[in-house]
């Protein structure tokens, strides 16, 4: 069964793009800051060569628009598998030439569906923050690998700028090394919760129930 996993280097204050980030500036200034931890790009040694090996082997690609467009789609081939990429636009003209890219109309729903498919028993592999964010919204982002940083950039696009909800995630492997923390968390599907607040809360004229280290308690918006 296929898993959909976001892969994403970032800073500890949740950039994963530099300022000035541009079709002619991709990834913004200073961008490969966040991309040292990758060497040379030949495979690492130690326990970051399985990071390094999960990348390389997806069954499928889901994109966002903006990610695929900044470098062209890579050429119509990357990794040699299906490029989705949900978008209501249609595509741009040089995408006629690249058959392995498929634009998807219909929402990021239907998108994962059929990177899923694509992908078979292998893992679709999912970039673009605006789209991992509408993935986590839709339910259908099951893991995510962040690549955790020691820089903090201060400004640039942030990873998780809006969410409609509070997305639980549970833990399931850390790899520590000097150049960044590699983290991956499961989504935990039951755990999200509203986080917009009912017009009659908005003046703190009720509490709202809180889970607490001692049991249930409130605490009002004032």
């Amino acid at each position: 069964m296929s898993t959909s996993v976001l892969f994403m280097s970032m800073s500890l204050d949740g950039y994963i793009a530099g300022p000035n980030d541009a079709v002619g500036n991709p990834g913004g200034d200073d961008f490969m800051r966040l991309h040292e931890w990758y060497g040379d790009f030949s495979r690492p040694t130690g326990p970051v060569g399985q990071l390094w090996d999960e990348w390389n082997a997806p069954g499928a690609i889901l994109a966002g628009r903006r990610t695929v467009e900044q470098v062209d789609h890579w050429g119509g081939d990357n990794h040699g598998v299906a490029i989705f990429v949900p978008s209501h636009r249609p595509p741009g003209p040089s995408v006629a030439n690249y058959p392995l890219v498929k634009y998807v109309s219909d929402g990021i729903a239907s998108a994962m569906a059929q990177a899923k498919a694509a992908a078979g028993d292998r893992d679709v592999l999912m970039l673009g923050a605006y789209t991992a964010q509408r993935a986590l919204e839709a339910g259908v982002l099951d893991e995510l690998q962040i690549h955790q940083v020691p820089v903090l950039f201060g400004c640039g696009r942030r990873m998780f700028e809006v969410l409609p909800s509070r997305v639980e995630l549970e833990i399931v492997r850390v790899i520590d090394t000097p150049e960044a923390t590699h983290i991956r968390y499961r989504v935990r599907r039951w755990a999200r919760r509203d986080l917009s607040v009912p017009h009659s809360l908005s003046r703190g004229t009720s509490p709202l129930p809180v889970f607490t280290g001692r049991g249930l308690g409130s605490y009002a918006l004032g």
